[in-house]
């Protein structure tokens, strides 16, 4: 028969193996929520994020039906470049391919590696804005001094027009934020 100190003393022992255990899942959770939230809203287009689509996807059949589409551009403080579009807005048949370009430099002295963030408004158009060849599927570098002229090539499902939650809409806001890649390491 065991004692009451050994009794307890197993008690704390285990009390504390699934407070180790509940800790390490819950910091398992903390680094495995950006990806899957990731993984969430490009499935769903949830906050505005696009949907990607390769070269070889064939797009639906355009549909007459025109919408505007209206470029923003932005890069974080301390980012040193310019970057904007070439055009501010364009009108784009719903269902047929378009592209858009942007244009980006380096005002620095040395080289400047960025990745760009995007999203969709109104969010809930999102899932209809597909997106087959962008500079923001990968990091750019640009030289001292040097300017680029970056394509978007996208298309609008037409999908769109049967949703409700989307029947008001009259323009799509494209927005891109261009960070600078440190060491190495994207932004969180």
């Amino acid at each position: 028969m065991a004692t009451a100190p050994q009794t307890l003393a197993h008690r704390n022992r285990r009390t504390m193996r699934i407070a180790l255990l509940v800790a390490i899942g819950s910091l398992s959770m903390g680094f495995a929520s950006v990806p899957l939230y990731r993984i969430f809203c490009e499935q769903t287009g949830f906050g505005g994020t696009t949907q990607r689509a390769d070269a070889a996807t064939k797009v639906n059949v355009a549909t007459g039906h025109t919408l505007s589409i209206r470029f923003d551009s932005n890069v974080t403080p301390g980012m040193p470049w310019k970057f904007y579009p070439e055009h501010r807005t364009d009108t784009v048949t719903v269902g047929a391919r378009d592209m858009a370009i942007f244009v980006a430099k380096n005002m620095s002295d040395k080289p400047v590696t960025g990745t760009a963030a995007f999203n969709v408004t109104p969010t809930q158009a999102g899932a209809y804005f597909t997106k087959i060849q962008c500079f923001c599927f990968t990091e750019q570098t640009l030289q001292p001094g040097q300017e680029v002229r970056m394509p978007v090539l996208y298309y609008v499902d037409p999908k769109i027009l049967d949703d409700p939650d989307n029947k008001d809409t009259q323009q799509i806001t494209l927005s891109y934020t261009f960070y600078p890649v440190e060491n190495g390491k994207k932004p969180s």
